[in-house]
């Protein structure tokens, strides 16, 4: 197949960091660009958490395996770039998430055609690998397998159609025929140790082998396997160098403690008489290692793993069982000690080498590839019965860079262009009540939340007139007099409630007392329902410290429930006319308050909103608020777009509490499925979330995102974020409290 130039963009492990997935990467990216027809790859290196590498060029991109932002901005990288495939190397272990899921989370939003490099196929996979595997194969046009046992597993136990899957072999470095014997007879392992190698076992073998051909030396070339290393140090290392001193071979036992170069691994290859793989694994579906002694033409000893079965078949090599010494010892003996058999073992292995060279491997990528282009299905094509719906796995951390980039020495800005705050557009209290309410919800001693609350703080007390709040100042720090709407003021009173329930710093709390306490009883005099909702959460903040109750909070119930009798009816259960903005707030105040004092018409009457809401704006996969874009006047048609963070967040946080106060897991589902609405389960499968800014993207219009990041998006978000981390806390008690993950 004739292949036109293009460019791929190639996810998985690369040089140098040290493990046999990202040799692979960065040699199959180079025998591509080495083809004819100036194809490039552009490398989105995997990472852990704590580690750094200095990347070549070709590495375009990073993903931490354990932050699911990085992997939602990958995808916005792929989808932006000018390649027009993706090849991923697939292996459970490289990826974040219980079995990997993390990899979902970039496979979902990545909007071009994806070929996946399966490095490891289970037989008996647990449920979660089966499930995330599942769901890796239904998105990827075209599946990658380096051995017909692998086929036949995807085949018979994921039931893949087999015309989906191509067999491509582990491509091989051109090894040089040893010019001349060595004076010692070489028995070569090489790869990164860890205790499932079975080295051990080529050691106890050492003995029998010595006292038959006394030349012989056993090279072990390798470091140790850094997530060994990690959690167990150099012990298996250690244990192999004491097993040879004990059985008195250590003068025979040499080992390379290093990550080879290409060049070294050609050179230890090119000397061997005998690479062995004695392997426990009796799963392992591929080993680059053995590909490159079989590819190289060594006469091979290897314990029976699949891959093992299918590579050296047909006398390609030789097969012993696992942790049986006196066999190698055997094998070993005899093919030293008779040059035909070793040598038909070299012919054999060099002739099925011929078409394992990585010029021929990066051919067969290049065509899977072409095929996934040529067959590509629109990806919204996916369907429920192909992709089971799941929840994100992961939460993204939470990162606060962009509230710090809005935020000067006044308060913090309003609206952004892009990521950029705009000045021209100056301040209003609504945003600074919320920074303030996200600073409480941080934790108490957080560097974010000792620098900022007392900034907004500020703010929101200098909003406030001595019988209203006003909203809007202008970049010269004035303030614009137009009629303020109610909600601010209540708005206001629900962030400086969470001051005085949250924080231990008297110095905050004695000023928030201050205009909490003047301006409360003014708020019965307020006309909406929305004032009179986020007084009564703002109400519910300041219970968490104070055990008097004030007198406005029957007022305001009531003043709500009035409201809920006049409009509802069986087909609309609702406070008012007409569906708006902030909607959730409205049943999540009735249902907070109605559960702390006590009164079961409030918290029924909530939860049945609630409920009701709920249903019409989610589905099992998405969460579809209403539009602001006209919103819904009952008997009128409803709004679709433009979807606001508001809206999502206002949801998260009333379905959590009613979680809280009910127990029951139907509301912490429906939490989830609104926050995935920020990472992509929405109408257009687009990401809100700006991992890499910080940001939230003002909103989702009916054919694109808004890229703009606002603070009252990024606010929502992060609220959302905040609860959502409290919530999976407070049901996994051993998960790290929230502000430890704050940067």
């Amino acid at each position: 197949m004739r292949h036109r130039p293009q460019t791929i963009a190639m996810i998985g492990n690369h040089l140098p960091r040290r493990c046999g997935i990202a040799t692979f990467t960065a040699d199959l990216a180079a025998a591509i660009e080495r083809l004819p027809g100036a194809s490039t790859c552009a490398v989105i290196a995997m990472n852990e958490p704590d580690r750094r590498y200095d990347y070549p060029s070709c590495v375009a991109r990073q993903i931490v395996d354990d932050d699911v932002g990085s992997y939602r901005a990958a995808a916005e990288f792929v989808n932006s770039h000018e390649a027009a495939v993706v090849s991923l190397q697939h292996e459970y272990g490289i990826f974040g998430g219980e079995a990997g899921s993390l990899v979902l989370d970039l496979m979902r939003a990545v909007r071009k055609p994806i070929v996946t490099t399966l490095h490891t196929v289970l037989g008996a996979p647990n449920t979660a690998q089966r499930e995330v595997m599942h769901e890796v194969l239904a998105r990827s046009e075209r599946v990658v397998v380096m051995s017909r046992h692998g086929a036949e597993l995807l085949h018979t136990v994921h039931d893949v159609d087999k015309q989906k899957i191509d067999v491509i072999p582990h491509g091989i470095p051109e090894v040089p025929a040893a010019k001349e014997r060595n004076a010692s007879e070489i028995i070569l392992t090489f790869g990164l140790l860890s205790p499932d190698k079975g080295i051990e076992y080529v050691i106890d073998a050492l003995p029998r082998i010595l006292a038959q051909r006394p030349k012989a030396r056993y090279l072990v070339v390798g470091i140790t396997h850094p997530h060994v290393k990690d959690h167990a140090g150099e012990a298996y290392r250690e244990m192999l160098v004491a097993r040879a001193r004990t059985l008195g071979v250590e003068s025979s036992v040499t080992f390379h403690d290093r990550f080879v170069s290409h060049d070294e691994l050609v050179r230890f290859l090119a000397a061997a008489d005998i690479y062995v793989t004695p392997y426990l694994n009796a799963e392992q579906i591929t080993s680059g290692t053995l590909a490159y002694a079989v590819g190289s033409g060594k006469a091979v000893i290897s314990t029976p793993y699949r891959y093992a079965r299918e590579l050296l078949d047909r006398g390609r090599g030789v097969l012993v069982p696992a942790r049986d010494a006196s066999s190698i010892a055997r094998e070993v003996i005899d093919i030293l000690s008779n040059d035909t058999r070793r040598f038909g073992l070299e012919q054999r292995a060099a002739a099925y080498g011929a078409g394992m060279g990585w010029p021929v491997v990066a051919r067969a990528h290049l065509d899977s590839l072409a095929l996934a282009r040529a067959h590509q299905r629109p990806r919204a094509s996916l369907t429920t019965r192909e992709v089971a719906p799941r929840l994100p796995a992961e939460l993204p951390r939470v990162e606060l860079a962009h509230v710090r980039r809005m935020t000067d020495d006044t308060g913090i800005l309003q609206h952004a262009r892009f990521a950029v705050p705009r000045r021209d557009e100056g301040y209003c209290l609504d945003d600074n009540a919320r920074a303030l309410l996200l600073m409480m919800t941080l934790g108490d001693r957080t560097p974010e939340r000792l620098a900022l609350a007392p900034r907004y703080l500020a703010f929101v007390g200098h909003a406030f007139d001595g019988a209203r709040f006003r909203n809007f100042m202008s970049y010269s720090r004035q303030w614009i007099d137009h009629p303020s709407p109610d909600d601010c003021h209540g708005r206001a009173l629900w962030a400086l409630g969470a001051v005085l329930g949250r924080s231990s710093d008297r110095t905050l709390t004695a000023f928030a007392t201050s205009v909490f306490d003047e301006a409360l009883p003014k708020t019965t005099s307020l006309g909406s329902p929305r004032a009179w909702a986020y007084a009564l959460l703002g109400i519910a903040e300041r219970a968490r410290s104070h055990e008097d109750e004030p007198g406005v909070t029957p007022v305001l119930v009531e003043k709500l429930l009035a409201c809920h009798r006049a409009t509802s009816t069986s087909s609309w259960p609702w406070f008012e006319d007409g569906l708006t903005y902030c909607n959730a707030r409205l049943a999540q105040a009735l249902i907070v308050t109605g559960e702390r004092v006590r009164d079961d018409e409030a918290l029924e009457t909530g939860l049945r909103a609630l409920a009701w809401l709920s249903n019409i704006q989610s589905d099992t996969r998405t969460f579809s608020p209403i539009g602001s874009n006209g919103f819904w006047t009952r008997g009128g048609t409803r709004a679709r777009f433009d979807q606001q963070p508001v809206e999502a967040s206002s949801m998260i946080s009333a379905c959590l509490d009613a979680h809280r106060v009910t127990r029951d897991r139907r509301w912490l589902g429906l939490a989830q499925t609104a926050f995935g609405w920020f990472l992509g389960g929405n109408a257009l499968g687009a990401p809100l979330y700006d991992a890499v800014s910080g940001g939230c993207r003002d909103g989702l219009h009916a054919d694109r995102v808004n890229e703009n990041q606002g603070a009252e998006s990024t606010l929502s978000f992060l609220q959302a974020l905040l609860e959502m981390h409290a919530a999976r806390a407070a049901a996994q008690p051993h998960v790290a409290r929230v502000e430890n993950t704050a940067s």
